[in-house]
């Protein structure tokens, strides 16, 4: 209901904005400080020797794009309040960050997580490719859900949710899987056995999916969290924590599981790493492509590019 920023704001003033206190500086710091979290920990393993290591390959895919969705984030954050049309080109560029941090959540998942029962059979053979084609329709779904946001807010909320709940199901088909074998047991569960650092990741991820569709605590005392405390800070730090603790986890079962998964087959080697990172990449470029090609050709007058209400307040408070 208030701290909002002049929706007219130039670049400079934007990054000036994070100095100041609105309702999205700590939307900002949230995601930008985590973000050199994230590269410390790529940078700390790739001088440890792991990438001359192939085993280790996933690991470092996955950590690629753990850096960039939370810098997207922030910077769609910072510039959200250039104009309308640089909003949603910001968060499409968004919302393709966190499409390829979905697929990259998949290359370790197939190469360390996988129930000894499904290694190798067809869901395993393309898990990978399957994650790929999801990062496909995450990108398209959240980029269109923008569309509609004004006229059926409540259409629009529910794309976006199925765009990432979505994706977020698929990848953890494998955990979920080892957590039914092992709900009840009374006796170790051997290679299926989860860790603490996944339950720690699973219950992030219900949470940060709870306060993106509830919208509390702001519900409850309109005004009172505009600056501290509302849903989206919220939401933006149970998924750095998620995506931390699911870090640790991937490291236990890539270090635990080491011993019999190397006697198995291989999974996927660099070459096809790298191809369906390159093929992800440039498809979901080209899908925001599209929708930016789209967005640009909108006349002024189309109600995507009003900026709502309060935008139009904002805009006559200042002329």
């Amino acid at each position: 209901m208030s701290g909002y920023r002049r929706p007219t704001s130039s670049a400079l003033d934007c990054v000036l904005s994070s100095f100041q206190m609105t309702n999205e500086t700590i939307n900002i710091w949230t995601h930008f400080l985590p973000t050199w979290y994230f590269l410390w920990r790529l940078l700390a393993l790739g001088s440890s020797g792991f990438p001359a290591e192939p085993y280790h390959l996933p690991l470092l895919v996955f950590l690629l794009p753990a850096c960039l969705y939370p810098f997207a984030s922030c910077c769609a954050h910072t510039f959200s309040s250039m104009s309308p049309r640089v909003r949603h080109i910001c968060y499409f560029l968004d919302y393709g960050a966190l499409s390829l941090y979905s697929l990259g959540c998949a290359f370790p998942y197939a190469a360390y997580s996988m129930p000894a029962s499904w290694l190798h059979g067809r869901l395993h053979q393309f898990f990978v490719p399957t994650a790929a084609f999801n990062s496909f329709l995450c990108t398209g779904l959240s980029c269109y859900s923008r569309f509609p946001e004004l006229e059926s807010p409540r259409l629009s909320k529910v794309l976006r949710t199925t765009a990432f709940a979505y994706p977020f199901l698929f990848d953890n088909l494998p955990l979920f899987y080892r957590l039914q074998l092992c709900w009840g047991r009374t006796h170790s569960c051997g290679q299926e056995a989860l860790s603490s650092s996944h339950a720690y990741h699973l219950l992030c991820a219900l949470l940060t999916g709870f306060l993106f569709a509830a919208r509390l605590p702001e519900r409850l005392a309109p005004g009172r969290f505009d600056y501290i405390g509302h849903s989206h800070q919220l939401f933006h730090i149970c998924a750095v924590l998620g995506t931390h603790f699911q870090l640790e986890a991937v490291l236990v079962d890539m270090r635990s599981r080491r011993a019999w998964l190397t006697m198995q087959e291989p999974t996927l080697g660099l070459e096809a790493t790298m191809a369906t990172l390159s093929m992800a990449v440039i498809g979901n470029l080209l899908i925001i492509a599209a929708f930016t090609a789209s967005l640009l050709r909108s006349p002024g007058t189309c109600p995507l590019l009003q900026g709502g209400p309060l935008g139009q307040e904002l805009q006559a408070k200042q002329q």
